[in-house]
């Protein structure tokens, strides 16, 4: 085994004799609690942490910063297959969103900790840093961070989640804190299990089968390989489209009074207008998706200094959904005059109109090696390496490039997006005597990484402009309103072309591109790159009985923005045996990601029914430097924290209050409107803006945004938990305030609506209580989550508001121990069918629940699973 030194011999003799006074400090490390024998001894060695600090593991009471440490059982006592819902279950202050409609975001979900996205919270795998998926979300923060769902729960031995700024010790990105996977190392035996569930509406059945077995490597060594397997159904929430613009409700007056409705071939064709199989036109709910994920785990101790490790991932997931409903007369079917002079309409390929599928194919890969290990001098060593790539390809199916008239396809391959990370990094340690209370931990080390994001560039026909994305594409009318050469030759042919006619199909100019996403033309594919080298000082100790200080310091440069120091300070005080008080203050920095900078992206909104094609430029391309775009820079952030923590008898209890001080936030401005109307000065002039970059179909782009360092925020949070722990029952309950506030004038970049919504629309309050019992062989577990009110706007003035009420979901699980191997456990998943207020005005088309809540609106889930271990 590798040497301790001194410090590391204490803490681990420390954690043996003091077991039963371990704090517990996560939401759900509701466990059994046992009598102080061996075994308590082994469950309270397991209770310490390792993120936080860059010498031996601590105990989560002695930690200077507020860490949650979620134990496999916790992770396996929730019935999702998505790592990032385990998290928002167990973790008040961590949240999810489900956006359908939403391109890429529909697969990979935007998340925040402590009111921030996951862009700005470093991921770790086993302490080293995790690659970000290849999913740039196109609205909001414009979030770039690691796809969690990649991380399969079953590959999982715990999850520390760092509830503070750690850029000086982590490095970029560490603003909100750092999630730390830590992965299963078993090197014999292993387990299985199978889940299945459904909806209480009868929709979104899942199954899940995931399976881990460890290896010995001769008597040093280990391998743990993990897989699982997760197939889920979509759902849908929402109702048969109907509005007043067009309804495709016969039951409801404004669809009686729809002449389409009455024609027998629209009636038939609605029914094949959705592929999702989905009794609406226009499904509101959660997509389908299927993944199978790969984990490893190994390393091997070469003598008693030197250790090898590595470990590494691949996956393979796919996702399809749906997007907007697209009627007739909507500016994507109409009537369109071909080159003889007949007329065309997109109905003669779908003649009930059509719901555009969108389809994602991601690839997930990761391999980290590296050595670690102790010189002869007693200082250690880590030396690492590894490689990350994420790749997302698309398919569109169940549409058109309507400016292609008849010669569109249906199927598109709208373009992929690839993003790769590699990294090399040498980490040491020593310690230090000086004299004083104890040794000081000196750590240091500098890191390499090389980065890069790529658009690879779609079909010509998802991007390509055809003849009728402009009026007259025959040149069969004149100025004045006659009949050309051409024009005279096609109505001889027995054409209806009447020129002098305005609303004449001749007239009519029509979406470019797959129509829902245009694909990536060559103008707007590449490949965007950078490198980093970074180094740090890490110093601590325990200068006294009662005090433990710690002071970091990281100097970055980055190709692209250039360099930044970051510091942090951060201390615990012991006020008495039972009692401890900590705190920090520190620096943060991120910059801009080479996806940030250089994505794109046009995709078909219909905030009014009509579809209005949004467009998202680059900040430095030639529209968004039309458009008054300035070149984006890093966000800066000073994080403050203090807490308490405490335990009397079995009561544990901590708390915490935090601030972060967010400068020049990275957000995408409010979308700015476009126009051929020239009475429309502003969205005229954006038009010709378009134009002038030689933006293909600008006449049909209705609106464009791109990425800014838009204003500076302000948040201010709190963090409370408490367990207590009754004989075989234990209590846990977690509780988290978070507020954010504007905190300059954002007037120039985000709209009144926009404004309220980013400090309103999310619940300041979110709490989780559970409670845990044992019978013997039977368990049960009672779970609470509950969020606050919050309010949303809908008009872009903001001068309309709908606010929501406190929503509570009730978990419940019952298992049973059959045999010393095998577990049956049975449960149901917001138990009493709870939802959120229904939305009053800011969605349409169907839609019931206002899609972008996360406050979950999928209703009540019930499951059973079998556990098997060997």
């Amino acid at each position: 085994m590798l040497k301790q030194n001194k410090l590391s011999k204490a803490i681990k003799t420390g954690l043996m004799t003091c077991a039963i006074s371990t704090v517990a400090l996560s939401s759900a490390m509701a466990q059994e609690t046992q009598a102080p024998d061996e075994a308590a001894v082994d469950a309270s060695y397991e209770k310490v942490v390792i993120t936080g600090s860059r010498g031996a593991p601590r105990s989560l009471a002695d930690s200077p910063v507020p860490v949650d440490v979620l134990s496999e059982d916790d992770l396996a006592s929730v019935p999702f297959s998505d790592t990032n819902d385990i998290l928002k279950t167990l973790v008040p202050s961590y949240s999810l969103q489900r956006q359908p409609i939403s391109d890429g975001a529909s697969f990979i979900r935007p998340a925040t900790l402590r009111g921030m996205p996951t862009d700005k919270t470093l991921v770790l795998v086993n302490s080293k840093r995790r690659h970000r998926s290849a999913l740039v979300q196109i609205g909001g923060s414009g979030t770039q961070g690691p796809d969690i769902a990649t991380i399969p729960a079953s590959a999982l031995k715990g999850v520390e989640v760092l509830r503070d700024g750690a850029a000086a010790q982590y490095g970029s990105d560490a603003i909100a804190g750092v999630i730390n996977f830590v992965l299963k190392d078993n090197d014999e035996g292993g387990s299985f299990s199978v889940e299945g569930g459904q909806y209480y509406e009868g929709d979104g059945d899942q199954v899940t089968i995931t399976g881990n077995i460890g290896f010995a490597l001769g008597e040093k060594g280990f391998f743990s390989l993990s897989g699982e397997y997760a197939d889920s159904d979509s759902t849908n929430r929402g109702e048969q489209y109907c509005e007043d613009w067009f309804c495709a409700d016969a039951s409801d007056p404004r669809g009686a009074a729809n002449p389409y409705l009455s024609d027998p071939d629209f009636v038939a064709g609605l029914a094949n207008a959705n592929l999702g199989g989905e009794n609406v036109v226009q499904p509101w709910g959660q997509p389908n998706t299927s993944a199978t994920r790969v984990f490893f785990n190994s390393g091997y101790e070469f003598n008693d200094d030197m250790k090898f490790y590595a470990f590494g991932n691949y996956s393979e997931s796919e996702g399809d959904a749906s997007f907007y409903y697209r009627y007739p007369g909507n500016g994507t079917i109409e009537d369109l005059r071909q080159e003889d002079g007949s007329i065309y309409s997109p109905l003669e390929k779908f003649p009930g109109g059509f719901t555009p599928r969108f389809f994602g194919d991601i690839t997930d890969f990761s391999f980290v090696g590296g050595l670690e290990g102790e010189f002869a001098n007693g200082m250690t060593y880590d030396f690492s390496g590894r490689f990350g790539s994420n790749e997302i390809k698309y398919t569109l199916k169940n549409t058109i490039n309507p400016s292609m008239g008849a010669d569109s396809p249906t199927t598109f391959k709208p373009g992929n997006l690839i993003n790769e990370e590699t990294q090399f990094s040498a980490d040491f340690t020593k310690y230090l005597d000086f004299g004083m209370y104890s040794d000081v931990l000196f750590a240091f080390g500098a890191t390499y990484m090389d980065e890069s994001y790529e658009l690879e560039g779609g079909d010509e026909d998802s991007y390509s402009a055809g003849p009728y994305s402009l009026p007259d594409p025959w040149g069969f009318c004149d100025d004045n309103g006659g009949a050309t050469a051409a024009g005279l030759a096609v109505i001889g042919n027995g054409s209806t072309l009447n020129c002098a006619d305005s609303d004449d199909a001749v007239y009519t100019a029509v979406g470019v591109g797959s129509n829902g996403f245009p694909g990536y033309s060559p103008e707007y594919s590449g490949k965007y790159d950078r490198d980093m080298y970074g180094i740090y000082g890490d110093v601590s100790s325990d200068v006294s009985e009662s005090l433990y200080l710690q002071a970091a310091m990281r100097y970055e440069d980055y190709s692209d923005f250039g360099s930044e120091l970051v510091a942090k300070l951060a201390f615990k005080y012991s006020l008495n045996d039972d009692f401890n008080m900590r705190g920090s203050v520190g620096t943060g920095f991120r910059a801009p990601t080479p996806g940030q900078q250089g994505t794109t992206n046009v995709s078909t909104r219909l905030p009014d029914g009509l579809p209005v094609a949004t467009g998202l430029f680059p900040a430095l391309s030639a529209v968004g430097q039309a458009l008054g775009a300035e070149a984006l820079k890093p966000e800066k952030s000073l994080n403050y924290s203090l807490g308490v923590t405490g335990s009397i008898d079995d009561l544990n209890v901590t708390l915490d209050f935090y601030r972060i001080e967010l400068e020049d936030r990275f957000y995408a401005v409010s979308t700015l409107d476009v126009s051929t109307d020239e009475t429309d000065a502003d969205a005229y002039a954006n038009y010709l803006k378009l134009e002038a970059a030689g933006v293909a179909g600008a006449n049909t782009i209705g609106g464009v945004n791109y990425f800014q360092n838009a204003f500076d925020t302000v948040t201010n949070g709190m963090d409370f938990v408490v367990t207590y722990t009754m004989g075989d029952t234990v209590l846990s309950t977690s509780i988290n305030y978070n507020k954010t506030e504007i905190d300059s004038d954002a007037s120039d970049f985000l709209n009144a609506e926009d404004q309220y919504d980013l400090e309103n629309a999310i619940p300041e309050w979110r709490g989780v209580a559970s409670a845990k019992h044992s019978f013997d062989a039977l368990t049960l577990l009672v779970r609470a989550n509950v969020y606050g009110s919050y309010t949303n706007a809908i008009a872009s003035d903001a001068s309309t508001k709908q606010d929501y009420d406190p929503t509570v979901f009730f978990d419940l699980e019952a298992s049973y121990k059959i045999s010393d191997n095998v577990t049956i456990a049975a449960g149901a998943r917001n138990i009493f069918d709870e939802y959120p207020d229904k939305d009053n005005g800011d969605e349409c088309c169907g839609a019931v629940y206002w899609s972008s809540n996360i406050v979950d609106w999928q209703g009540g889930y019930y499951y059973m699973r079998l556990n098997t271990v060997f």
